[in-house]
């Protein structure tokens, strides 16, 4: 299984590819929206992305839009954010989101929203 990770942090992406990679997921990562996309034409296919929403050149919203306009229906995006409005879960999940988690969070949240997505093991 391939993960793209997209976030502007790079802490944050250090912190998901370390608890990914012992779930038997290979990991990309991506600084921001721009990339993550460049990374999605360019790679072979990644079965998740893990999207934040505040990022520069391209927020996680607008890829997540344009990734689907772009034929990206297999992928599976979790949304992983700092916004927690319930208008930002709604507008994330209208635009094809299949899951959303919201910083800070716990290694079990993460685990149990991957098993959520059908992608590990509950």
């Amino acid at each position: 299984m391939r993960a793209l990770i997209v976030d502007d942090s790079r802490f944050i992406r250090n912190h998901l590819r370390g608890l990914l990679t012992p779930l038997g997921i290979e990991c990309e990562e991506a600084a921001d929206g721009a990339d993550g996309l460049a990374a999605l034409h360019a790679s072979a296919p990644f079965d998740l992305a893990l999207l934040d929403w505040n990022m520069p050149t391209m927020d996680g919203l607008e890829m997540l839009c344009q990734m689907r306009a772009d034929g990206f229906t297999s992928v599976k995006v979790l949304m992983v954010t700092t916004r927690s409005e319930n208008d930002n879960i709604v507008r994330a999940l209208e635009a094809g989101a299949d899951e959303y988690l919201m910083k800070p969070f716990e290694p079990e949240a993460l685990c149990g929203k991957l098993a959520m997505m059908g992608l590990v093991e509950a």
